[in-house]
């Protein structure tokens, strides 16, 4: 696994973002209003599942348990993080975290670049992921990495698609 720069940030880090899906078992069908082009138009708590690439989320404790619902903003708005990709993982048992933890960062990583137009070691910009908890994946129904980049000097506006820097 490549070592993040936001390591020291607790909040953004990957080992912190790993508790999201697995918490979202108690979702509802909290999905944020959304433009015709599925841009979302509102500041909202959303269901953990109704995530997908282009929204962009508002700060949270991501390393708390239990939560079903993720802040998202509409991302003209200052904004923590947007999710850039998504790749659902293969079925089959649960693999373990260290296994989740490396196919996600190895996802996210390779995904970088064509999102933001430089490679990840060369930008000002970090990753992260939410992944399935083995709760989530054991109830069949959590697959899918959600990979996130943000800025480790804080928030951004508007989309880091290409901004190459």
């Amino acid at each position: 696994m490549r070592p993040s720069r936001l390591a020291a940030t607790a909040a953004l880090s990957c080992s912190a973002l790993l508790a999201l899906a697995g918490c979202s078992l108690l979702g509802g069908s909290d999905e944020p209003e959304r433009d015709d082009e599925g841009d979302i138009t509102e500041a909202t708590d959303a269901d953990a599942f109704a995530i997908r690439v282009g929204d962009c989320l508002e700060s949270m404790d991501w390393g708390q348990e239990g939560f079903s619902t993720v802040p998202v903003i509409p991302c003209a708005e200052p904004h923590e993080s947007e999710i850039y990709a998504a790749v659902d993982l293969e079925d089959g048992a649960y693999p373990g975290d260290e296994a989740i933890a490396s196919q996600a960062d190895e996802y996210c990583y390779g995904e970088f670049e064509g999102f933001v137009g430089v490679t990840w070691e060369n930008s000002a910009f970090d990753y992260g992921y939410l992944s399935p908890s083995q709760e989530s994946w054991e109830q069949g129904d959590d697959r899918e990495v959600l990979c996130m980049i943000m800025d480790p000097e804080g928030l951004t506006t508007g989309s880091l698609a290409g901004v190459a820097r």
